[in-house]
């Protein structure tokens, strides 16, 4: 669940003429933290997390000075069944924890393309926080044609361990590695 916090390729901008950062705030209702795992090597479970906030200082001039937060209460996951949900929320798994938020924030940023860039953060989860990289891209900085805003549009992906964050149960049988799949649109705070 690295993605979570997705937060995701946010961080990533082309250079541009900027001496500082600029504040972008992530729009809920186009961000997406979606999660996939084996199940007992019979199908590919899946999740997914939206309507989170979150928040990117961008710097164009210098996208490695950039910075991603974003935190949201694990209870927002959906699963598409209801039973395994609260399997999800149950002891066995989240909980166990006392603390039901997860939040990324990122430590770093190294460009490895154009438009491309690893995000490196602390993702916690489960009440345990660990380092994770989020490879990220920048689909798009501009104008949003409906909002008449700047507006800025990324990609990321991570693969999780589970037993990282003390959610290890049913492993290897369910896998312990997690994949997430990030994607956000934020709007430049005027």
């Amino acid at each position: 669940m690295r993605s979570l916090v997705l937060a995701t390729a946010l961080a990533l901008a082309a250079p541009a003429a900027f001496a500082a950062p600029e504040t972008y705030v992530l729009d809920p209702s186009h961000s997406q933290i979606v999660f996939t795992y084996n199940h007992l090597g019979f199908s590919t479970g899946s999740g997914m997390f939206s309507g989170f906030e979150g928040e990117i200082a961008l710097d164009e001039a210098d996208p490695t000075a950039s910075s991603v937060k974003v935190s949201f209460p694990v209870t927002t996951m959906l699963t598409g069944w209801e039973a395994r949900f609260e399997h999800f929320m149950s002891p066995d798994f989240f909980g166990a924890a006392g603390d039901k938020t997860v939040s990324f924030t990122s430590t770093s940023v190294e460009m490895t393309g154009e438009k491309t860039a690893r995000i490196t953060g602390d993702l916690t989860l489960n009440g345990v926080t660990k380092p994770v990289v989020l490879d990220a891209t920048l689909n798009q900085l501009g104008m949003h044609p409906m909002e008449n805003k700047p507006w800025a549009g990324f990609d990321a992906t991570t693969t999780v361990k589970r037993s990282d964050f003390n959610l290890g149960l049913y492993a290897p049988y369910v896998s312990d590695e997690v994949a997430v799949r990030i994607s956000v649109e934020a709007t430049k705070v005027e």
